[in-house]
């Protein structure tokens, strides 16, 4: 005769609320590690690109005397490269090597972009054209010329919250708003 001692194992119940603690630690985890996850892609592109970018415009501006040719500026906006954020990364050869990102000789530090990129110029006087999220703060100086570097990029792969990021000859510090800091 087997003793009630000797039998060993799990009920059904105590397997369940198991199953049902770990289905909740998931239920948690696994949004905040895709939110971590596309905030470390994007800031990983922005930081490099905004290097790019910023270094091809001062040497264009030691070269020629301003930022950017008045041409590659269509009416006042920004040179913006590509349209749109691409939450699965769009090609930067096909989108961007033309016009002012070739007059400017900048060239991506990756294959696919995951963020849009609008460059704005301005010479002395100049006011920006624009609209940036909040918390991000501009203020065009009087005295010289100037550029603005404004990285949006899809947070959420769905294209209703953009993280933004923004850097200016200004200041070198980048901005960030929306990118779940």
């Amino acid at each position: 005769m087997v003793s009630l001692m000797a039998r060993r194992g799990f009920t059904l119940i105590e397997m369940m609320i198991v199953v049902a603690v770990i289905a909740i630690l998931a239920a948690v985890v696994i949004p905040s590690f895709f939110r971590e996850s596309a905030k470390s892609r994007a800031i990983s592109e922005v930081t490099p690109m905004f290097a790019e970018i910023s270094n091809k415009l001062e040497q264009y501006k030691s070269e020629t005397g301003k930022y950017t040719n008045a041409t590659t500026l269509a009416s006042g906006a920004g040179i913006v490269c590509p349209a749109q954020p691409y939450p699965h990364g769009g090609s930067a050869a096909s989108s961007c090597l033309a016009g002012a990102w070739t007059d400017l000789r900048v060239n991506p530090v990756q294959t696919q972009l995951f963020c849009s990129y609008e460059i704005q110029v301005g010479d002395v006087g100049d006011a920006y054209v624009g609209a940036l999220p909040a918390p991000i703060t501009f203020t065009a100086p009087t005295t010289t010329a100037w550029w603005t570097i404004l990285a949006t990029c899809d947070g959420d792969n769905s294209s209703t919250l953009n993280a933004s990021y923004f850097q200016s000859s200004v200041d070198a510090t980048i901005q960030k708003a929306n990118d779940g800091s």
